[in-house]
């Protein structure tokens, strides 16, 4: 079977560099100009290759020191590395990022606001921590993981809008699908989604069908948690003291168990005797 134009422009987005793209041209006649297919780099370039990629309109961004191009037809730029600090962008989060990495804003005391946009994905550990004039934020459904301490000391922060709100806790708000994360709830917030918080008995909580993996430390410290079901993925930490847990159902359906997902929870010592829990389910 012979590939044609847009199978072999596919399977070249996989090359690791500017020298598989020229050989590829060189070698098989038809499949040249190859490169000028491509409306967005699918590797990173210089004054070199840029020239090679004549009709790129979305430069990707791949690695912190690849060389930027804004020449040509260049319009977009997608970044493809975690943002190491805010300094770099500003407090306003350009679209091309995905990830927010690890204190990302901490004690950035002039943010009042900000509006998280929906290609966000990540928000690393201590992302907020200690913006002790931070008011209000909104959390898209878009995400995916939210590091420990992500809103430590905002003591200022009384309003969330969340997209995909689950459940609200003593402890912790849960949101989105098909992968729920949590929020351990901060000590001023008085607001979710234009509505005075509710907090409910946690045990009331039923995982929807349509979540298919708990996040990182999802139920970690929920303290007064009893019994739950849970889903196909667990990850790390995920139940780590949940101290009056007493019973917790695993499906035969379960694909992964995060690291430490069960320790020093209340029914460790009844998990610990089934062997299809591996070990470093109870690690600390």
């Amino acid at each position: 079977m012979k590939l044609g134009h847009n199978e072999i422009m596919i399977t070249s987005m996989y090359f690791n560099n500017i020298k598989d793209f020229i050989n590829l041209e060189m070698g098989v006649k038809r499949y040249r100009g190859n490169i000028e297919r491509f409306h967005f780099n699918p590797i990173p370039l210089n004054e070199y290759s840029r020239k090679l990629f004549p009709n790129i309109e979305t430069f990707h961004i791949y690695n912190e020191n690849d060389e930027i191009f804004n020449d040509g037809k260049i319009f977009k730029k997608v970044i493809w590395y975690l943002v190491k600090d805010r300094y770099t962008y500003g407090n306003t989060i350009p679209p091309e990022v995905k990830s927010l990495k690890y204190n990302c804003f901490c004690n950035c005391d002039e943010l009042k606001s900000i509006n998280i946009p929906t290609t966000i994905t990540k928000l690393g550990d201590g992302c907020f921590d200690r913006c002790s004039s931070l008011k209000s934020i909104n959390i898209p459904s878009s995400v995916s993981k939210i590091g420990g301490g992500c809103f430590d000391e905002c003591t200022s922060l009384t309003t969330m809008n969340i997209d995909n709100l689950q459940f609200i806790s003593q402890e912790r708000i849960f949101i989105n699908e098909p992968v729920l994360v949590s929020i351990k709830i901060p000590h001023n917030l008085q607001i979710i989604n234009g509505k005075n918080i509710e907090k409910k008995d946690i045990n009331k909580f039923i995982i929807p069908s349509s979540i298919t993996k708990l996040g990182n430390a999802c139920f970690n410290r929920c303290y007064s948690l009893i019994t739950i079901n849970i889903p196909t993925y667990v990850r790390y930490y995920c139940f780590k003291k949940c101290t009056s847990l007493k019973s917790i159902n695993i499906p035969s359906s379960i694909k992964s168990f995060g690291d430490g997902c069960f320790c020093e929870c209340g029914c460790e010592k009844e998990l610990k005797k089934n062997k299809r829990i591996p070990r470093n389910c109870f690690n600390k």
